[in-house]
């Protein structure tokens, strides 16, 4: 599929901006132009008391701590559930809680979020008080479950809720109804971390600290965690989420973050002192999920939990080797997604749906994605549920195209047709019956095609234009990188230009190193695309790139390296 390189329009920079003039270019196409929305310190986070029902989960809360319950956290099956879970376990012990355990669903066996059958395994532990973390705002039939057994329930989640709220004793989400909290893209981790924050308030001001002897406990020692778990979780980073994350990093640049953090950064060959949100993202966040797409996400959970460094690296190890088979069984899956697409027959389908029944459930969204990369359309990846005669989808989008809304909007014209969905605007999740698989091909297609043109589907990478050659220095990397964080929605500053080629060489077969120069430039700078030998014709002297600065390090020495996003002859 055809890639266009879009530059961002040059808008008015914004000069009260205390930044270099290539820093208030990005900064103001990514809508940043005030000073405050640069501040980065904890003092910019919004108060809790924002949130729709704190009041009554902080009694919820309270009440637990005073009459000494049992507090059972129930977590989700990526990395956001993961730090989300292992935050409120370590935050509640810390703030002097009387007992804290947690249960994490088998995707294979419990299904997802608070379901009836992971109530029954929570209940074997007599908990007083259920607390969701990154799930449940679905969950009707597990709440109804838990209170029937006599337990409290206090749900925190993100996701959208559909039109009809749980019966939970509280429930936090900043996207449910009424609700004013103005960041409304915190991932779960952020906002168990908000409820955490309001619970502190209360048990200070009753007096709860002096009475028990204990100190009160800084809530920011926890977040590395909730960094981790906001990048992982790919939500938009608005003001409220980069201080989150900038917050987070800091504290794991400095070693205070846990041996887990601290272990799987090791194994990923990735120097805690220099992380960066990208490092997060794709070298510490799939290890994580790996876990719970494969076998057990307590693995990753307990990962996270423990204190002892020689057990974490242990646990890191095993999530290391899972992750291994992940991509394997991702490649494999994808190589078989790729090959079957001229098989649907003529042009391809705006909205594609795709399955095969050896797929394994746990690697669906992954193939989605890697599909929709190559497409650039909606993509929605089935495999077997557990659940006899059922599907299992996981569905990846594009810009303009709301994937969980367009779902919701299926159901309504057909009800029936799914047993389930729920989301984002560029991921959901999914299930129905085997035998309406034909059928929701065609409502899914017909949906696309309804808010989505021909020309939308030709892939596009925006650029912040070109850099001068007085640009291409370490110190302009080093500025870019401490000017995050980068992620969703704050995109990492990406730049394109027309280089002359001066050498190139092919690595392992797969990979292209080129060495580029522009007019003006004293000598050659070197760049990297990965997975893109196939893409460069040798002979070839000039080139555009879409690049990222980047800093090559090397046994103690560093040097400036492009990574190359996309390449065609100029």
């Amino acid at each position: 599929m055809p890639t266009t390189i879009i530059r961002r329009p040059l808008l008015s920079l914004p000069a009260a901006l205390p930044v270099s003039p290539l820093l208030q270019r990005i900064y103001a196409a990514r809508g940043v132009c005030a000073p405050a929305e640069l501040d980065r310190a904890l003092r910019g986070l919004t108060s809790p008391a924002a949130l729709r029902n704190i009041a009554q989960a902080v009694d919820l809360l309270y009440a637990a701590f005073r009459e000494r319950q049992r507090i059972m956290i129930v977590a989700d099956l990526d990395a956001d559930g993961a730090t989300s879970c292992a935050l409120a376990v370590r935050a509640l012990r810390a703030l002097g809680a009387a007992e804290v355990g947690y249960v994490v669903p088998n995707r294979f066996v419990h299904g997802y979020g608070l379901t009836p059958e992971i109530v029954a395994v929570a209940a074997q532990q007599r908990p007083d008080l259920l607390i969701t973390v990154d799930n449940g705002v679905s969950s009707h039939d597990g709440v109804l479950a838990a209170r029937a057994l006599g337990m409290k329930v206090l749900i925190t989640d993100h996701h959208l809720p559909g039109p009809t709220l749980p019966a939970a004793d509280a429930l936090v989400n900043p996207n449910q109804p009424g609700d004013d909290f103005p960041s409304k893209h915190l991932a779960g981790v952020g906002v168990i971390f908000h409820v955490l924050m309001a619970l502190r308030t209360r048990l200070r001001e009753t007096g709860w600290f002096a009475a028990q002897g204990i100190a009160e406990p800084n809530l920011a020692q926890f977040l590395d965690l909730a960094a981790l778990g906001t990048v992982a979780d790919v939500v938009p980073l608005d003001h409220t989420n980069r201080i989150l994350v900038e917050q987070g990093l800091q504290r794991i640049r400095a070693g205070r973050c846990v041996p887990g953090i601290r272990a799987l950064l090791e194994i990923a060959r990735r120097p805690a002192a220099r992380v960066t949100s990208i490092d997060l993202a794709f070298q510490v966040g799939p290890r994580i999920n790996a876990a719970g797409r494969l076998t057990d996400m307590s693995l990753s959970i307990d990962c996270l939990l423990t204190d002892d460094l020689g057990e974490a690296r242990r646990l890191a190890q095993q999530l290391d080797d899972l992750n291994h088979e992940r991509k394997a069984i991702e490649a494999d899956m994808q190589g078989q997604a790729l090959a079957r697409l001229p098989l649907i027959g003529g042009d391809l389908p705006f909205g594609l749906c795709l399955f095969d029944p050896d797929w394994h459930p746990g690697v669906i969204g992954i193939v989605a994605g890697r599909v929709k990369e190559q497409t650039h359309r909606p993509v929605i990846a089935f495999a077997p549920d557990n659940a006899a005669g059922q599907l299992r989808g996981s569905a990846r989008s594009v810009a303009g195209f709301h994937i969980r809304d367009a779902l919701a909007t299926i159901a309504a014209r057909q009800p029936g047709l799914m047993t389930r969905f729920g989301g984002h605007a560029f991921a959901a999740g999914l299930s129905l019956p085997a035998a309406h698989l034909a059928a929701f091909q065609s409502a899914f297609d017909a949906e696309v095609r309804g808010l989505l043109r021909l020309e939308d589907l030709n892939g596009c990478l925006w650029s912040d234009g070109e850099l001068d050659p007085s640009d291409f220095v370490l110190e302009t990397a080093d500025l870019l990188r401490e000017a995050g964080p980068w992620g969703q929605g704050f995109p990492e500053p990406l730049f394109d230009g027309v280089f002359e080629v001066t050498a190139h060489q092919i690595m392992k077969d797969r990979h292209l190193k080129l060495w580029l120069r522009l007019p003006g430039m004293t000598k050659p700078v070197e760049a990297v695309a990965f997975g893109r030998a196939g893409d460069f014709a040798p002979g070839t002297t000039r080139l555009r790139v879409a690049y990222k600065l980047d800093v090559n390090e090397w046994r103690s020495e560093r040097r400036l390296q492009l990574r190359v996003e996309h390449l065609e002859p100029a």
